[in-house]
């Protein structure tokens, strides 16, 4: 026991004085940033709003900023990102002028690279959020088009699920009818709607027809390839067929969508011609079914899905058969791109009916193309559209035209158009070729989604981007036909946050001219939207 005890302490200070020998001081690094800024003191009076609170270029606005004083000099004052002039700045009260091109947002004062936030100031604009569009609360996902019915109401399509809070018992799947103000038209009866994405509409005679990336319809779940026809009361336009059964199985009737036809991936743009339907998408293959053929391995009703290889463009029949005498040599299909495209048609004008693509190939029929060529109402190519000319040196993201000024906007990746400086905008001419009269200035923070010439000339622009020429736009811009910005009445927009997929040109219920927006975006001059609203410009 007593060498046990001896043992016991023998070790406890063995421990204790191999500890204390390890043992070091303690060790004080500095940061390895350098030490942070001091507060320099200026601080905004944030009981108190501007005086006046609102105003156009030119007002004179009154603030209460605390310690600014002796920064004076250095002190630059901003309207949104947008320097102003310093009236005059006696004690704790700042006068500023409101600078040229200065947008409705955030007040700020830049001292060297300290930044101080401040109230928000409204600067007045010719463009507003329509008071008459009833719809405030808009969709809860994307709105990708619309269609204008013959007595004047309003089809819109996307990937929603409910619209101006009419859907939050019943989804209202993917499409909605609504009257010009936007109300929710209540007759018109979709059912369980789509189950997947639409982004066009079209309609021949008495049936509407839907493209997009979906496999159902209200309570047919199936038998669907992206495309199907709707009567025009929403409605699946369905038949009842005679499946194939055998001998000893009852014969029943089975109903299936009478559009028997669509494509093994999504369908962007839907276009009548000749009383056909011209499909455009992501596609590789045209599908159809039948239903009244054995199939060795099922012993109940059969569906066999027949296919044949047809890309990105094809025209079929109204009962969804394909024809052949459109982008066919015999039973050979037309080569297409070498990569995704997107289309637009002529709806109007000297090129009415003839298609544009655009998109992310270097060819086209084996052709060699510049991310965009035009084809004619046969499907061949258009050799008339930018002959003399390569095109555009890299991707084209998105294309607009215009009937009433027959000019287009291109937007993309590219920097040059047949050869001559277009960094990421080019307004085009009919033929394809480059008006050099439009030069656009450059985008810093991002780039433009969406560019769309309006009937006077003006070109509406949105994006993601944060200035344009060195002057603050935050995603949304006015800009005159020769790539300038547009007068600053027309420029006086706050903060846009998302995308604009579709611009109409428009009016209000009042009569004041107007813009329908729609899109995924959420943020619109500094106020809450989504995903659909109509402007005014005045």
């Amino acid at each position: 026991m007593k060498n046990g005890i001896i043992k016991y302490i023998v070790v406890t200070l063995s421990l204790s004085l191999l500890t204390t020998g390890c043992r070091k001081e303690a060790t004080f690094f500095s940061e390895p940033y350098g030490p942070g800024k001091e507060t320099l003191g200026v601080v905004f009076d944030r009981s108190l709003v501007p005086s006046p609170a609102s105003g156009g270029v030119g007002t004179i606005v009154k603030l209460k900023v605390s310690g600014l004083s002796e920064y004076r000099e250095k002190a630059i004052v901003k309207f949104s990102g947008q320097a102003a002039e310093i009236v005059s700045l006696d004690g704790e009260e700042l006068q500023v002028k409101v600078p040229l091109y200065a947008s409705t947002g955030i007040m700020s004062i830049t001292i060297d690279d300290v930044i101080i936030f401040g109230p928000e100031f409204e600067v007045d604009g010719r463009i507003k959020i329509d008071p008459t569009w009833e719809a405030r609360q808009g969709t809860n996902n994307s709105v990708n088009d619309r269609f204008v019915t013959q007595d004047g109401k309003v089809i819109y399509i996307g990937n929603f699920t409910d619209y101006d809070r009419r859907g939050l018992v019943r989804p209202i799947n993917r499409l909605v009818r609504t009257y010009s103000n936007g109300t929710y038209d209540v007759s018109w009866r979709t059912g369980l709607g789509a189950n997947g994405a639409l982004v066009t509409i079209t309609q021949i005679g008495d049936r509407y027809y839907i493209g997009g990336s979906f496999s159902g319809y209200d309570m047919k779940r199936e038998n669907i390839s992206n495309l199907t026809s709707l009567h025009l009361t929403g409605g699946l336009d369905s038949v009842g067929i005679k499946p194939y059964r055998r001998p000893d199985q009852s014969d029943t009737t089975k109903y299936v969508p009478r559009f028997n036809g669509g494509f093994n991936a999504a369908v962007l743009r839907l276009y009548p011609q000749d009383n056909k339907l011209i499909a455009t998408g992501h596609f590789r293959y045209y599908v159809s079914r039948q239903y009244d053929k054995p199939n060795a391995r099922e012993t109940r009703d059969t569906t066999i899905l027949d296919s044949i290889e047809i890309r990105q463009i094809a025209r079929l029949n109204l009962d969804g058969s394909l024809d052949k005498t459109f982008r066919f040599n015999g039973d050979t299909p037309f080569q297409g791109a070498n990569g995704d495209v997107s289309t637009i048609t002529h709806e109007s004008g000297p090129h009415q009916g003839k298609i544009l693509v655009f998109g992310q190939f270097t060819r086209f029929d084996d052709k060699t193309v510049g991310y965009i060529t035009r084809l004619n109402l046969d499907g061949t190519i258009d050799n008339t559209f930018n002959a003399q000319g390569v095109g555009a040196d890299y991707v084209v993201t998105n294309v607009t035209y215009n009937a009433e000024t027959n000019k287009y906007i291109a937007l993309g990746q590219f920097t040059t158009y047949n050869g001559r400086p277009a960094r990421h905008m080019a307004l085009l001419n009919a033929d394809g070729t480059l008006d050099e009269s439009f030069q656009a200035k450059i985008f810093l923070g991002g780039f433009p989604s969406y560019a769309k010439q309006l009937n006077d000339g003006l070109i509406m622009v949105s994006g993601r981007f944060l200035t344009y020429g060195g002057v603050t736009r935050n995603g949304f811009m006015m800009i005159n036909p020769d790539g300038n910005l547009a007068e600053t009445t027309l420029n006086a927009t706050g903060q846009f946050l998302g995308s604009v997929y579709q611009a109409y040109e428009t009016t209000s219920e009042d009569g004041k001219r107007a813009l329908l927006l729609m899109g995924e975006f959420w943020k619109f001059d500094n106020k809450d939207v989504s995903n659909i609203i109509r402007v005014t410009i005045e």
